[in-house]
């Protein structure tokens, strides 16, 4: 359905303005537009403030690995599995609370929902940093948890909403990205941090929490200003670029049905698609050794015989890897215009790395260069499940509530993630590591069986082709739901 246009923003080979239902703007001005510097506009103003926000989003939900190094279990008495229940608690809210999230999200505006929560989310990290005991530790879990739940599936929300299918893994996989360059950025971040433990009485773990919250509510208040609305709602673009952006929009993926409400009716409608079911299957098995790493990095490097301090620092080269790896496989998968290949060999990289790490005793180096196969993989084929799932959807309600499925369902994966590597089982992680490697397979699975449903779909489209006298603005009002709609494969 989608059409490719050239930068010298030439429309010809697009459909005509008059093709494209309730577009009132003047063709002769959209005619003008220069669609790589409309582009190149949008990827500024929309892409970056979204990685800031996620980069301190995940950099508040994992540096709780960071300060377990400086002191955090012996000073708040955690014994046996109280540090993983204490991960685990803030799966809780954060999978509940995906789907509400994403409604409000489109009820409130982005920058309104996604700043507001980004500010409630740093004051609780800082609280993190004064708990002094057990309980209070699940408590601010529990509550960081909560306000997080709509960063993920919302941002994710508001970039499938500015771009073509064509287009949009290389953005995808650079705000992911954020993921890898939080983890770098919390190992070094720690590591200096680390080094005033003691200042004005408190322990360095306290000052992890304190700083980096108190960071993330200062930026919280900027990006309000800065965070971008959905394309209808965009001030920086003007009437005519508008018009130009929804146009492409709609000959891609169809009308995108901005101003109607998300029903009950609705969210079953779309929970109850096999394809969608599938979606959340993709990303859970990934969950699982993405946060298994990201939590219990430090741990494991510290593991191999290395100091606290050094550990934050040789955590930081595996994350910054996996961003160039998943870079250039997001290139290579927009370029070639297919996903499923891209996510099943990044997947297999991360079983070659957690099997290594898994079958290797002493050699020390072999298991520090399987981190990075292991970061590599994993953190390149969760952009590309996320973003293929995401893109093959289309109008603003289905993508809400099955981003918000995807994510919140998948992060269920994050309780298995917290006891996957316990204490006891340290310095060789045997049940943890296997876990990894059982799950990435199932999700490999799973995207196996997504392209299959996907390939089946099309062709049973292409045996039932809509009539040509079928009604254009009713086929635009389908989108993915419309015979002439194709799933990306």
């Amino acid at each position: 359905m989608a059409s490719e246009t050239e930068k010298d923003g030439s429309l010809e080979k697009l459909s005509s303005v008059e093709q494209v239902p309730d577009l009132e703007d003047n063709s002769s001005d959209i005619e003008k537009i220069v669609e790589w510097k409309v582009m190149a506009k949008i990827d500024y103003r929309v892409v970056p403030m979204l990685c800031i926000l996620y980069l301190l989003a995940f950099l508040d939900r994992v540096n709780i690995g960071n300060a377990a190094l400086f002191g955090l279990k012996d000073d708040l008495n955690l014994r046996g599995t109280e540090y993983n229940t204490a991960l685990v608690i803030f799966f809780v809210p954060y999978a509940i609370c995906e789907i509400p999230a994403n409604i409000l999200l489109k009820r409130f505006k982005p920058h309104v929902w996604l700043s507001g929560c980004m500010f409630m989310f740093g004051v609780v990290t800082c609280l993190q940093g004064l708990t002094q005991n057990y309980s209070g530790l699940l408590a601010t879990r529990f509550f960081l948890g909560f306000f997080e739940a709509g960063m993920f599936p919302g941002c994710f929300y508001v970039l499938a909403m500015w771009y073509k299918r064509s287009e949009s893994q290389k953005r995808c996989s650079f705000f992911f990205g954020s993921n890898n360059l939080a983890g770098a950025f919390g190992g070094l971040l720690a590591s200096a941090i680390g080094k005033m433990d003691g200042m004005r009485g408190l322990r360095g773990w306290r000052w992890v929490f304190i700083l980096e919250g108190t960071l993330t509510c200062v930026i919280s208040v900027m990006l309000f200003f800065l965070i971008s609305d959905f394309p209808e709602e965009a001030k920086w673009l003007t009437p005519a670029e508008k018009a130009f952006v929804k146009k492409r929009l709609r000959e891609d993926v169809g009308e995108s049905r901005r101003d109607e409400k998300i029903t009950p009716g609705l969210i079953w409608n779309v929970l109850s698609d096999h394809k969608v079911i599938i979606g959340g299957f993709m990303y859970f098995g990934l969950i699982i050794p993405a946060y298994g790493y990201a939590y219990f990095a430090p741990a494991i490097i510290q593991g191999l015989g290395h100091s606290d301090i050094r550990s934050q620092l040789l955590s930081v080269p595996p994350w910054a890897c996996a961003f160039v790896f998943a870079m250039a496989i997001a290139f290579a998968s927009d370029h070639l215009q297919h996903r499923f290949l891209f996510t099943v060999a990044p997947m297999a990289v991360a079983v070659a790395g957690f099997v290594v790490l898994l079958v290797t005793d002493t050699n020390t180096n072999l298991k520090y260069g399987a981190l990075f196969l292991a970061t590599c993989g994993t953190y390149s084929a969760m952009p590309v499940v996320l973003c293929w799932f995401t893109t093959n959807l289309a109008g603003h309600r289905r993508r809400a509530i099955a981003i918000a499925w995807q994510i919140g369902f998948g992060n269920i994966g994050g309780i298995i993630a917290a006891y996957a590597f316990l204490s006891q089982d340290a310095p060789r992680y045997t049940a943890g590591y296997s876990l990894c490697v059982g799950f990435i397979c199932f999700s490999a699975v799973s995207a196996s069986a997504y392209a299959i449903a996907c390939l089946r779909e099309n062709r049973k489209r292409d045996r039932d082709t809509v009539s040509a006298s079928s009604d254009v603005s009713e086929v635009f009002q389908e989108g993915d739901l419309n015979q002439d709609y194709r799933y990306l494969l």
